[in-house]
C-alpha cells in the first residue's frame, strides 16, 4: 500500500495582539448575559414600585384615617340581670314562666300559698272595723256627756233656787235650820255632779280633738296593721318587675322558700349595653360621647351596630378582680392593663337584631374629636319599678272601704250603690 506524502502548509506568522475598546467589553458582556436576568431585574423594580405605592397608601390611610380609630375585640354584651326574690316566707304553689320566655312588667310569676297570710288579714281587718266603731262611740259619747253636763246645770240652778227661797223664809223661822242645811247639801251635791258631769266630757273630747274617725289613733294603728297584713298577704304573689326573659330559673313547685332566695332572673335585653376593654395606651384621646360601630360575632360584619361611648370605668379589670395583683412584690412584671368601656346602643338597631349577654363584639371607636371628658357629666341612670307600689295602692282602698263601712257614713237607703266595691282586694296569682 502507498503512502502519499502532502507538503507541510507553513505556520501563518502571528500578528500582533489588538487592544479591546470598553464598547467591545460591553458588548461582550451583553452577548453573554443570559436573558433572564434581565426579566428578574424588571420583576424586583416592579415590586419595589409596588411596594413604595402600598407604604405611600397605608401612610395616607394612617395619618387621614386609621390614627383616629380605636379598635378591639375584647368587647361583650352586657345588661342588668333582675333577680327575682320572694319577700315573704312560704310554699311555691305556681310558676307561671320558664327559661327563655317572655315576661310583662307586673305579671304574677311566681305565686305562694297565702293561706296564713290570708288568716292575718282577716284578723286585722276585723280589729280595724272593731277600731273604727270604738271611734264612733266617743264620737257620740261627746252630744252624751254634754247632755249630761246640760242636766247638771239644770239640777244646779234648782238646787240653789231651792235654797234661795229657803232661806228667805228662814228669816221668818217657817222652815227648820235642819232643811235649811239640807238644802245646801243639795247645792253642793248639784254642783259636785256639774263637775263631774264637765270632766267626763273634757276627758271625752280629749280622745276625739282635732281628728275624725279616719283619722283617729285607734283607727290609724289598727289600719297600719290592716295595711302590713295586706302587703303581706300580696307579696304571695311575685310580679315581674320589668318586661324581659326568663334565665336562671330554679324555683320548682312545692318548694318551701324564704325572703331573699333567688329564684329566677328576667334580662331586659332592650336596654343592653357593650364594655369594651381597651388597653391603656388606647384611651389617650378617647372621649365620652364619641361615635362607635360595632359588629357582633353572633350576626358577622355585615349587620353593624352604632353607638356612642357612655361611660369609663373607675379602674381596671385587675384593679377589681377577686384577688387583686400584688405588684409591690420583688417579682413584678409589668402588664398592659385594660380600662372597661361602657358603650351604649341603638335602640331600634337591637329591636331589629337582639343581642344577648356575654355575645362577642368587634369595636371601632372613632377619636377625632377629643374635645369632650372622661368623666360623665350627664344626669345618672334611674330604674324604677312601680309594680310593688300597687300593694299599697290597695291596701289603702281595702282601709278606705272598711272605714266607710263602720262609721255609719252610709245611709241604709243607698248602702248598696254607695259602698266600695270588695275588687280592691286582689286574687294571689291574678295580675295585678
Amino acid at each position: 500500500m502507498s503512502t502519499t506524502e502532502y507538503p507541510a502548509t507553513p505556520a501563518k506568522p502571528a500578528s500582533p495582539r489588538q487592544p479591546v475598546t470598553p464598547a467591545q467589553a460591553t458588548q461582550v458582556a451583553s452577548d453573554a448575559e443570559p436573558p433572564t436576568n434581565g426579566k428578574r431585574r424588571l420583576l424586583m423594580t416592579l415590586f419595589i414600585i409596588v411596594l413604595l405605592i402600598a407604604a405611600i397608601t397605608y401612610g395616607l390611610y394612617y395619618f387621614l384615617i386609621a390614627r383616629f380609630h380605636e379598635t378591639t375585640d375584647d368587647a361583650y354584651v352586657n345588661g342588668n340581670v333582675v333577680q327575682i326574690t320572694p319577700q315573704v316566707m312560704g310554699t311555691v304553689i305556681s310558676v307561671n314562666a320558664d327559661d327563655t320566655q317572655t315576661v310583662r312588667a307586673g305579671d304574677p310569676i311566681v305565686v305562694l300559698d297565702p293561706a296564713d297570710s290570708k288568716v292575718t288579714l282577716d284578723q286585722a281587718e276585723a280589729n280595724l272595723a272593731q277600731a273604727v266603731r270604738q271611734a264612733r262611740t266617743l264620737f257620740v259619747n261627746n252630744n252624751q256627756y254634754v247632755a249630761q253636763v246640760a242636766a247638771r246645770q239644770s239640777d244646779l240652778s234648782r238646787a240653789e233656787d231651792d235654797l234661795r227661797r229657803r232661806m228667805t223664809i228662814a228669816q221668818t223661822g217657817a222652815i227648820s235650820l235642819e232643811e235649811l242645811s239640807h238644802a245646801r247639801d243639795a247645792v253642793r251635791g248639784a254642783q259636785a255632779s256639774l263637775s263631774a258631769a264637765e270632766e267626763e266630757l273634757q276627758s271625752n273630747r280629749a280622745l276625739t280633738a282635732n281628728t275624725d274617725i279616719a283619722n283617729h289613733p285607734n283607727v290609724l294603728a289598727a289600719a297600719a296593721k290592716v295595711r302590713d297584713s295586706y302587703i303581706n298577704y300580696a307579696r304571695n304573689a311575685m310580679p315581674a318587675p320589668v318586661t324581659g326573659y326568663v334565665a336562671q330559673r330554679s324555683v320548682q313547685v312545692g318548694q318551701r322558700v324564704s325572703p331573699g332566695t333567688p329564684l329566677m332572673a328576667i334580662v331586659p335585653l332592650n336596654s343592653v349595653w357593650v364594655d369594651a376593654n381597651f388597653k391603656e395606651v388606647q384611651l389617650t384621646h378617647m372621649r365620652i360621647g364619641q361615635p362607635v360601630e360595632l359588629a357582633a360575632d353572633v350576626y358577622g360584619s355585615s349587620v353593624l351596630f352604632h353607638g356612642k361611648v357612655i361611660g369609663f370605668s373607675a379602674g381596671t379589670g385587675a384593679a377589681f378582680s377577686l384577688v387583686p395583683a400584688q405588684n409591690a412584690t420583688g417579682n413584678w412584671i409589668k402588664v398592659v392593663q385594660r380600662l372597661p368601656v361602657r358603650i351604649g346602643l341603638d335602640p331600634k338597631e337591637l329591636e331589629k337584631h337582639p343581642l344577648r349577654i356575654g355575645l362577642s363584639m368587634t369595636v371601632d371607636v372613632a377619636i377625632r374629636n377629643d374635645q369632650g371628658g372622661q368623666l360623665g357629666t350627664a344626669p345618672n341612670t334611674v330604674y324604677r319599678t312601680d309594680v310593688f307600689a300597687r300593694y299599697g295602692d290597695q291596701a289603702d282602698a281595702e282601709i278606705v272601704r272598711i272605714i266607710q263601712e263602720n262609721e255609719g257614713g252610709v245611709g241604709p237607703g243607698n248602702e248598696a250603690q254607695n259602698r266600695p266595691s270588695r275588687s280592691a282586694k286582689p286574687t294571689v296569682g291574678s295580675a295585678m
